[in-house]
């Protein structure tokens, strides 16, 4: 047997590595050629073979495994998307391209494709060649008329070709029988395969007869000889296309090609040759010899061509087995896979590059315009003049042609201007991807900034632009029109289709137009007959093109596609022209005439009427030639994508949902695209390369044509959403991805791995994302309806924020968090907007940020929303799949609350707030001072709702119960039910309060009776609802304040002079009067029925209660009280029925009552030169929220301490503040809404920190437990496994030291120079040393044995921690001093000398000296791991390390003076291995001893803290970092504000572990043992972050069995900490 042997035909080297070229999506951008474009996104493979059966198992090998992995590989690494075109795949020979389809192909793939375009397969029988398609006229006589000189029957050529005359030059075409074919018989199938043999002999030998007659050359002759893998090979490499088409050498372009030839030798048997073979003939032979042995080597070694040839020597008495056939194959397999993926990787192949999309679609447009049209004149001559300042508006109906005019018009403005330097923006609104008014402004805003030199790349998205409203984008935009353009540098902006977008997103920016327009501006804007502006304008009028210039181009495009058409079909033509006079039909016409015969019978009914008729034509016809359900579905995915669809995407959708016996091929979609590429082009989309339509009127005839059943759009919307979310079509199982969507039990299943779809979501920094998954994704989930996998699969999805953050989609994602379509289906709308919030708030324009930030933003409010804790889950496994990462293990406390629902930033421009009220269930009602009125209910960003009433401007707005009341102008009051539709009903008043029409104080409402007083009358109307009736009562003063019972049967009204009536409503009865001894006027009152008594507060705060037990008598006073301080007014009250607080604001305190006794509670003064605008109780009084003057926040007091605990921003100065039963409300003074969970406050404000900023933080070892301390008199110890303070222990006096002995069993305390010793496991003072001169310092060696007190002044004492005696007394005063590891020396620094003294004597035994006064030592540390020895910094730079015990040093080196050691940063880990040197600004220098080199770690900002991990494994540093976007104007938006970042870096090599931006500003920094990094924040709360390190071999843990979320949920209650004591006195005295 023998074995395959490779060789290769090249010139320079034989090597296995192929350069390689890949085909890009880019499709056709004019009618007559592809322009191949530099952005690559697609890779595509053309596959040849010699006989299509015999490599059947070579083939079938390649696509089964080499090009899905290669399609693997491409997507996940470089982005790229590849696509195998082999014309053969199909098993049916019918569904085969021919010839000049094939060459098509190869021709795409080749001028588009920026890796490997051609892959041919050459086996060891030449194949036969078939009658060619067409054969010229001249030539096709000539065949005839020497075959007939010869006697050879000619009956069967002209029975199978005819001419034609419309071929240029006028052919022979073979008729075509593929129709005919498809319909016959199978029992037909071999006779007719019979019948095709003996054709293609006879021509053969038609042939041969003119070669031997010496009329035709042997070289054209061999052209009729060739197979169809010879003529495809030639074609490819021999025919190198001109280079206007494609900028790429001919060397290189037959370069990326591969060919591999296989040669058998003895490859039929003893066997075989005994019957009848297909044995090659000596032609056969020499063609095979010719191509193998002549032509590929011969471009090999001239051109660069790789070549692969493969010899197999068989048996001959077996010959060519299957078994040898399957090792060929395996090896080729092999071959071909690492041919392919070395040619991608060292081929240089990446996407990105080029121009911009907008720039590119506007290309793509102007190659379109094949008609000059003379309207271009009067759009130059409009650009050219410089005193023109009114707009240009482009007017015409459909398809006349506006788009393409104006696309080619910017094209062209920089040479109508060549003596300035225009900037040029062309904005095509009808084909934006997002269409809402904030991206259009925004859209525009950033690329005139961006073309003035004043920005980033406009395809960049700012989180600035989330808190912008329309008016200031719009203040923005109006600016940049007037400040940025000049005469010099003119800024030409066309607007184009801004008349087919809605009215609210077009309507912004018309308002934004100035009139007049500035000198430098240009602004041009296409609309249909009736102009969108509404100023002054210069008007241009789109008619349609002239009846010339059309016919022209109708010629032009027969011309380009080889075709004319008689006379009489011209004349029809002509007529057709005539009848629709738009461009659009004359190409549409140009597709049905070059498929017209010179003896085709037309008739003017075979053409049809119109653009939407010969669309409907063209589909149909397309349907008949490729399959109906092919094109049906086709055409239906590109017109219901949401961006276009790649054209891999295409095949794998079409290969979905095909039945099995008819699964399209991927040269079926390609023929199919080949076909529609005159008007299906490809812009890039998010990076991806897809198909759009060039006429929208082809997708509305799509829509039309099959889709205008509701069912079948949703039919095709949901298996979009199958395939991008990478489930499988029908239900079935596939193999399980792990990056589909998510869905949780109860959701639509399927969670396989979809074909076209194989890689999903990932957050790594490795990989590529799939833009195009984030992008079609949702919007299919939503358009068919699966509510619930839309939810929960990927708006409440780390790995789809992820996803959307790194696509640059954060504004869109945080834009359909907060949406409120669909909202009636959705389950988790408070969720979905806590999410919103912290991406608004936390996130920065870096991904890297997003999963600390999610989690930090999270983690405290689990206990409220449960259904995120498998959000924070997913951002734990995205971790520990990415191998490494920084974890948040314990949330520091947080500092403000973010909200939960906001109001539109887009309503109410210029008007503010009059009056807001708002009911128990959260309806919030709002009067504006321009008279109109809204609610706000529910959530999402269109919860917000006018109120429709004609013709009525409001005057204020009032709550009470389940009903909201309006006051009109006209002096109407309108009530609203809530619980109820929106139908206001009107309350009936008695003719004297109507005429009065003064404002509404108030009123009440009970069940069906409403009670209504106005300012400054002394009368309460009643009403009815259920009957509509009304009553008044009449008081003795004007009143001020009124509550009626339960039932409302009484009713009790506060009179201005501090009087109290009482009225029965059901007769209508007086019953008495009773008055205070304050005589001030009652302003709110409070009826307990439960109780009969009612409680009243006048307007200086006192408290009043009556006794209303007596149902005939007037209410007696029992009880009058006052809380004294200013006599200032009361600025609201709030009552908690829950716990019986009664809360009175005054702005210089907030008091507080205890309903039970009626006796004040407490009393909260204000801060010192502010005061209180109002106060609110939440969370059943818990807290307290209050409104300062002049501050753009609300902030928080718990009850129990009195301690402010936590802020709530708003959008800007806070106008009024609203309880409901849920959470809390602010109506900022434009009227915008900003709301939180009255739980989510709660958590947070019930989160442990300490009362100050966290000075030092030491951790046990065994990780069970950690110290705090903040400069007071409290160190707190925490427990890891629940996150919150476990003991408090106190002190006289703040604490100034805090240490941990090793084993953790004593905690020493340094407090105003007494050392305290702590029994950690009993929680007991054990020791309190006074005396001894007062400590600055404390130590414990590391044996646990003794304590070290360093004094500044004094002596050091060295003592016993077990009883407090002093063991020595050192009198040397060292500073920076420290234990030896060996627990022997007390070292130090004094005067530049580095001593060490004995822990047992006190003596300074060891001196490291300086060396003549020039060896100053300025730092130093002890290594742990090797006990006798330190590390010693000099001044001069010098690096020492010194033996203690024998006082032996050795020098090192000296390092560079950028590298000097700071002494204040200077750190070593315990074996010595690495030490820090210095953090200075944005660098840290680092000292690696074990290898004597020098390392820099640059900072994205300034660096705060720098700390090594003692191992010598990591580095944790802080450092700053704000963005230069200026464009938020809110307080909650605190991107433009420095925000610290904590970052962990590994040692070993420099590599980022992972980064965390942290909430707050940071106070301490401390690294474990454990792999944990500890910060304590400024506020007194700690965080503590964990490392997740995939490359770490040392064992330690990391964190990954950790559950913060498990933790978040346990939350203290006030004073949850044990109290330690410290003893009263020193039991232990120096002297």
């Amino acid at each position: 047997m023998g074995t395959p042997r490779t060789r290769s035909h090249r010139s320079t080297d034989v090597s296995d590595r192929v350069a390689g070229v890949f085909k890009s999506s880019s499709s056709t951008c004019a009618p007559t050629q592809r322009v191949r474009t530099t952005h690559c996104v697609c890779v595509c493979v053309c596959v040849c073979n010699a006989l299509c059966v015999d490599s059947l198992v070579e083939r079938r090998a390649l696509r089964e495994s080499v090009f899905p992995e290669l399609r693997e590989q491409c997507r996940n690494t470089l982005g790229l998307d590849v696509r195998v075109i082999d014309p053969f795949e199909s098993s049916d020979p019918s569904r085969w391209p021919d010839e000049n389809t094939r060459q098509q192909l190869i021709t795409e793939c080749r001028n588009s494709s920026a890796g490997p375009f051609l892959l041919a397969l050459v086996g060891h029988r030449y194949g036969a060649a078939g009658p060619p398609a067409q054969v010229e006229v001249a030539e096709f006589q000539l065949l005839l008329r020497e075959s007939q000189r010869a006697g050879v029957c000619t009956r069967e050529l002209e029975r199978e070709y005819r001419r034609d005359e419309n071929r240029v030059p006028p052919s022979f075409r073979r008729r075509d029988r593929r129709t005919c074919r498809q319909q016959e018989e199978e029992e037909e199938e071999e006779e007719e395969e019979a019948e095709e043999e003996e054709l293609r002999k006879m021509f053969q030998t038609s042939v041969s007869l003119c070669v031997q007659a010496g009329v035709m050359s042997p070289e054209r002759a061999q052209s009729f000889y060739r197979s169809v893998l010879d003529a495809d090979l030639r074609f490819a490499l021999d025919d190198p296309p001109p280079d206007d088409v494609i900028d790429r050498p001919p060397d290189d372009i037959i370069g990326r090609c591969l060919v591999y030839v296989h040669r058998v030798v003895d490859a039929q048997g003893e066997r075989e040759k005994k019957a009848p073979t297909f044995d090659l003939s000596p032609t056969d032979s020499r063609l095979l010899s010719s191509l193998c042995d002549d032509f590929l080597p011969g471009l090999a070694a001239s051109s660069r061509l790789l070549v692969y040839v493969t010899t197999t020597a068989c048996d001959r008495r077996h010959g060519y087995t299957a078994a040898r056939r399957r090792g060929y194959a395996e090896a080729l397999r092999r071959q071909v896979r690492s041919d392919l993926l070395r040619m991608i990787d060292g081929g240089g192949v990446s996407p990105g590059g080029g121009e911009g999309p907008r720039e590119e679609l506007c290309g793509i447009l102007s190659r379109l315009y094949d008609i000059t049209r003379p309207e271009e004149e009067e759009v130059r001559a409009f650009v050219e003049q410089s005193g023109q300042q009114r707009p240009l508006v482009v007017t015409g109906g459909p398809c006349t042609g506006k788009t393409v005019l104006l696309a080619h018009c910017a094209q062209q403005v920089k040479s109508w201007l060549p003596a300035c330097d225009p900037v040029v923006i062309i904005y095509f609104c009808n084909l934006s991807t997002d269409r809402s008014p904030r991206r259009l402004l925004s859209s525009l805003c950033r690329r005139i900034a961006v073309g003035y030199g004043g920005g980033s790349s406009p395809e960049q998205n700012h989180l600035g632009d989330f808190d912008l409203r329309l008016p200031e984008l719009k203040a923005r935009l109006s600016s940049l029109f007037t400040s940025a353009p000049s005469t010099q540098r003119p800024l030409v902006l066309i607007l184009d289709g801004l008349d087919q977008v809605e009215r609210d997103v077009a309507a912004p920016v018309l308002e934004t137009v100035p009139s007049p327009l500035p000198r430098g501006l240009k602004l041009i804007l296409s609309s249909g007959v009736t102009p969108v502006l509404p100023v002054p304008c210069v008007r241009v009028g789109m008619g349609s093109a002239d009846g010339k210039r059309r016919a022209d181009m109708l010629a032009a495009l027969l011309r380009g596609s080889g075709r004319t058409v008689t006379s009489g079909q011209q004349a029809l033509l002509n007529r057709a022209l005539t009848s629709c006079r738009l461009a659009l039909y004359a190409r549409l016409l140009h597709l049905h005439a070059e498929r017209w015969r010179s003896d085709s019978d037309v008739a003017e009914s075979s053409l049809p009427a119109g653009v939407h008729s010969s669309v409907s034509a063209l589909l149909g016809r397309l349907q008949r030639k490729h399959g109906a359900a092919l094109v049906a579905r086709a055409v239906s995915y590109l017109a219901l994508s949401r961006t276009g669809l790649t054209e891999a995407e295409l095949a794998d959708l079409l290969a979905r949902e095909a039945p099995d016996e008819r699964v399209p091929t991927q040269v079926d979609v390609e023929t199919l695209l080949l076909d529609l590429r005159r008007f299906l082009v490809g812009r890039t989309v998010a990076g991806s390369r897809v198909l759009f339509w060039t006429s929208r009127h082809f997708q509305l005839v799509v829509v039309e044509k099959f889709l205008g059943a509701r069912e079948a759009r949703r039919e095709i919307h949901a298996a979009m959403a199958e395939y991008f979310g990478g489930r499988s079509p029908r239900g079935g199982s596939s193999k399980p991805n792990e990056d589909a969507v998510r869905v949780e039990d109860g959701d639509p299943p399927g969670v396989g791995e979809a074909p076209g779809q194989t890689f999903g979501f990932s957050f790594r920094e490795v990989g590529r994302l799939n833009s195009r998954k984030v992008l079609e994704l949702p919007h299919h989930l939503r358009e068919s309806a699966q509510w619930a996998a839309l939810e929960r699969g990927l708006l409440m999805s780390f790995a789809f924020h992820g996803a959307a953050v790194r696509a640059g989609l954060l504004a869109d994602l945080v834009a359909a968090l907060e949406g409120d379509e669909g909202a009636c289906h959705f389950c988790f709308p408070r969720e979905k907007a806590l999410l919103a919030s912290v991406l608004r708030s936390r996130v920065q324009s870096s991904p890297l940020h997003l999963p600390s930030a999610m989690e930090t933003g999270l983690l405290p409010y689990l206990e409220v929303f449960p259904e995120l804790e498998g959000y924070v889950r997913e951002i734990g496994e995205e971790r520990r799949r990415a191998g490494s990462g920084l974890g948040v293990s314990l949330c520091p406390a947080p500092s403000s609350v973010p909200s939960v629902r906001r109001s539109p930033r887009d309503e109410a421009e210029g008007a503010s707030v009059r009056e807001a009220a708002a009911t128990e269930c959260g309806i919030v009602a709002e009067v504006m001072d321009d008279g109109s009125a809204r609610v706000w209910k529910g959530f999402g960003r269109h919860a917000v709702r006018p109120v429709a009433k004609e013709e009525t401007t409001f005057t204020g707005v009032k709550s009470s119960g389940r009903f909201v009341l309006f006051s009109t102008r006209r002096g109407e009051l309108l009530l609203w039910d809530v619980t109820r539709p929106e139908m206001f009903l009107r309350v009936i008043e008695d003719e004297a309060s109507r005429e009065t029409a003064n404002r509404v104080e108030g009123f009440a409402a009970c069940r069906e009776k409403v009670f209504v007083w106005r300012a400054g009358e002394s009368s309460v109307s009643s009403f009815d609802v259920s009957d509509e009736t009304s009553a008044r009562f009449q008081c003795r003063g004007r009143v001020t304040g009124a509550v009626c019972s339960s039932g409302g049967g009484y009713l009790y009204c506060g009179l201005e002079g501090g009087a109290l009536t009482a009225f029965d409503t059901d007769t209508g009865g007086f019953l008495g009067a009773s008055s205070t001894a304050s005589r001030s006027a009652i302003t709110w009152m409070l009826l307990r029925e439960d109780e009969r008594e009612l409680a009243c507060v006048d307007g200086t705060g006192s408290v009043s209660v009556w006794d209303v037990a007596s149902k005939t008598t007037p209410p007696r006073l029992v009880r009058e009280s006052s809380v004294g301080g200013d006599r200032d007014g009361v600025q609201n009250i709030d009552y908690s029925r829950e716990i019986g607080i009664l809360l009175v604001c005054r702005s210089h305190q907030v008091a507080l009552w205890d309903t039970r006794d009626w006796e004040p509670r407490d009393r909260f003064l204000v801060p010192r030169g502010r005061a209180f605008v109002q106060a609110a109780l939440c969370q059943q009084g818990r807290l307290f929220l209050a409104l300062l003057d002049a501050r753009p926040f609300v902030l928080a007091w718990r009850l129990g301490t009195g301690e402010c605990v936590l802020s709530l921003e708003t959008h800007e100065r806070p106008r009024a503040l609203l309880t409901t039963a849920s959470g809390v409300v602010c109506v900022a003074g434009d009227g915008r809404l900003t709301a939180w969970d009255s739980g989510m406050i709660a958590a947070a404000a019930a989160a442990p920190k300490m009362g100050r900023g966290v000075t030092e933080v030491a951790v046990d070892r065994s990780g069970a437990c950690f110290y705090t301390s903040d400069g007071s008199e409290a160190v707190w110890r925490w427990s890891w496994d629940t996150g919150l303070p476990r003991d408090n222990f106190l002190h006289d006096a703040p604490v100034g030291r805090l240490r941990l002995s090793p084993d953790g069993v004593r905690l020493v305390t340094l407090s105003a120079g007494e050392v305290y010793v702590w029994r950690t496991d009993t929680g007991r003072n054990v020791l309190r040393v006074s005396g001894g001169g007062g400590a600055a310092d404390v130590l414990i060696a590391p044996n646990g044995n003794v304590g070290v007190t360093i004094s500044e002044r004094g002596s050091s004492r060295v003592w016993k921690l077990e009883h407090g005696s002093v063991v020595c007394v050192i009198r040397a005063r060292l500073s920076d001093a420290e234990v030896s590891p060996a627990s022997t020396f007390l070292l130090g620094l004094r005067r530049g000398d580095l001593l060490a003294a004995s822990l047992w004597s006190g003596a300074v035994d060891k001196r490291f000296s300086r060396a003549g006064g020039s060896e100053r030592v300025v730092a130093f540390r002890a290594l742990s791991g090797h006990p006798d020895f330190a590390v010693v910094m000099a001044a001069s730079g010098a690096v020492f390390t010194w033996k203690v015990a024998e006082e032996t040093l050795c020098r090192h080196f000296r390092l560079p003076y950028r590298f000097r050691c700071r002494p204040r940063d200077f750190q070593a880990t315990e074996d010595g291995s690495f030490a820090l040197l210095s953090a200075d600004g944005e660098v840290i220098n680092l000292l690696d001893l074990s290898r004597v080199r020098l390392c820099s770690l640059k900072a994205e900002g300034p660096v705060v803290k720098a700390c090594l991990d003692k191992t010598g494994c990591y580095a944790a540093y802080i450092y700053t970092t704000s963005t230069s976007s200026t464009t938020s104007t809110t307080q909650e938006d605190d991107l433009r504000h420095p925000r610290p970042v904590l970052a962990v870096v590994r040692l070993a090599d420099g590599e980022t572990i992972g980064r965390a931006r942290l909430p707050k500003n940071p106070s301490a920094l401390v690294v474990c043992e454990r792999r944990r990094v500890f910060v304590g924040f400024d506020d007194g709360s700690v965080g503590a972050f964990s490392i997740s390190d995939a490359a770490a071999v040392d064992g330690e843990s990391d964190g990954r069995g950790e559950n913060p979320s498990r933790r978040s949920k346990r939350r203290p209650c006030d004073g949850g900490a044990l109290r330690r004591l410290p003893r009263e006195t020193a039991n232990v005295i120096w002297p």
